[in-house]
């Protein structure tokens, strides 16, 4: 399955479009997580723990995305958009959503 962010793929003709498929997923924050990176804010870094929560969220989200797409029939998801906000009560959970167009190339 292709996936990308262009609207077209190179050198292979679009032959129909199967409609916009997403993938969402929420996240919440682990209070162990919030704490170690506001140590590392003091004391400066990257925030290792939540770096790699975000990673696990977007590869879920596109797992979701790409599940859909073949249930459609797709050989290709275009024009792919990436969104993450911080959703609940104070922001305690973060939303990674992806959407794109399912295509038949």
């Amino acid at each position: 399955m292709i996936i990308t962010t262009t609207p077209t793929v190179e050198g292979r003709p679009i032959r129909d479009y199967l409609g916009i498929v997403t993938g969402e997923v929420i996240v919440g924050a682990n209070i162990f997580k919030d704490l170690f990176a506001g140590i590392r804010d003091i004391v400066g870094g990257r925030a290792g723990a939540y770096e790699s929560t975000l990673r696990d969220a977007r590869l879920q989200a596109f797992r979701e995305l790409e599940e859909e797409a073949r249930s459609r029939g797709a050989d290709a998801v275009v024009a792919i958009d990436i969104d993450y906000e911080v959703v609940g009560q104070g922001g305690s959970m973060l939303m990674v959503s992806v959407s794109g167009t399912a295509v038949k190339l």
